[in-house]
């Protein structure tokens, strides 16, 4: 049983652990965390804690290091009340006060700073644009093979996608493809959106010369904005951590990272063991992968979320702290009036 020795005993391993990624053993309790038991003690009740899944041993090392289910004991039970360092919270909030109320911009400032306060990846999944639908539509070239397009949805949400053709598109045609598009797909469900343009191709053809080269750009551009709307900084601090040294651990992580459709449900995983904090910050183990997610809500029905990528040896009550401070500083600038896009 969990007795509060017991559990003191665990709560120093995982937060030894976390700090040094080495299997911690009797030896270091004792002189490092002052545990007032013998060592036989203390290794009788690891011993335990391994046989109730909370531990595990490593084959290079007597000492124990914390399974998944140990994890999520230690996030469900052991974490302090979220309290933010005062420097991390001002350097998270400058990088909202300077982006003027750009959302987009705000978010990707701030998952670059945790990413390099946590060195790990940090990412943003925008609000599941597949539900929206379609409000207006600008084009606006940039030259004859190059043009920036705007997509603007019913909940203000603005997707911007740089378009480029392999032949020249006359400004005539643009504009015709826009009023045609405006026209016919307003009020249209994002995700319904590349059919709803298979049906209206005709239409096109009939008043736009070049209709295929414009045709091709919109398919592909609305099917990437009903799915692509993750974005992740600091991929490459992967590589810092202990964890992946195993080139295809890392690999695998890697290939994760750049499938968007993976993240909004990966609790759902039936891999995954998931938990919900008291502070409501979601976290989930897969893989010996540690995700810390954290909700922001737009409106009444839409809503992202921050998050946290990394080896589960994460410092918990630091990551959560980070990620909820942000995640309320986007929900407050949405109800300023402003809107996040993916670029």
């Amino acid at each position: 049983m969990l007795t509060p020795r017991r559990i003191s005993i665990f709560r120093a391993i995982v937060e030894e652990y976390i700090q040094t990624a080495e299997p911690v053993g009797s030896k270091t309790l004792k002189q490092k965390y002052h545990v007032p038991y013998s060592s036989a003690t203390i290794r009788n009740d690891m011993q335990v804690l391994e046989e109730l899944g909370y531990l595990e041993k490593t084959h290079t090392s007597s000492g124990r290091i914390p399974s998944t289910d140990g994890y999520k004991f230690y996030c469900e039970n052991l974490l302090h009340d979220s309290c933010l360092d005062t420097k991390m919270e001002i350097a998270i909030k400058d990088a909202f006060d300077l982006s003027n109320l750009n959302i987009e911009e705000a978010v990707r400032q701030s998952c670059q700073i945790i990413s390099e306060m946590t060195n790990m990846t940090t990412g943003a999944i925008g609000p599941d644009a597949s539900r929206q639908t379609l409000e207006h539509i600008k084009l606006f070239p940039i030259d004859d093979c190059n043009a920036v397009c705007i997509f603007i949805t019913n909940t203000g949400h603005t997707e911007t996608r740089k378009f480029h053709f392999d032949q020249t598109v006359t400004l005539q045609d643009i504009e015709s493809c826009c009023n045609v598009l405006n026209e016919r797909l307003k009020h249209a469900v994002i995700s319904e959106l590349p059919q709803r343009m298979k049906e209206i191709e005709p239409e096109l053809a009939a008043v736009v010369q070049k209709h295929d080269v414009l045709f091709t750009a919109f398919v592909q551009a609305f099917v990437k904005f009903a799915s692509d709307n993750v974005y992740f900084s600091g991929k490459d601090r992967m590589l810092y951590q202990p964890e992946f040294a195993d080139i295809e651990k890392l690999r695998s992580m890697m290939t994760l990272l750049e499938d968007p459709t993976v993240w909004r449900d990966i609790s759902n995983d039936e891999k995954a063991v998931a938990v919900r904090t008291e502070q409501g910050a979601q976290l989930t183990w897969i893989n010996d992968v540690a995700v810390v997610k954290s909700t922001f809500h737009i409106g009444d029905d839409q809503q992202g979320q921050l998050m946290v990528v990394g080896p589960s040896r994460m410092n918990y009550q630091r990551v959560i702290s980070m990620v909820d401070y942000a995640a309320r500083l986007i929900e407050k600038m949405y109800k300023s009036g402003g809107g996040i896009g993916n670029g």
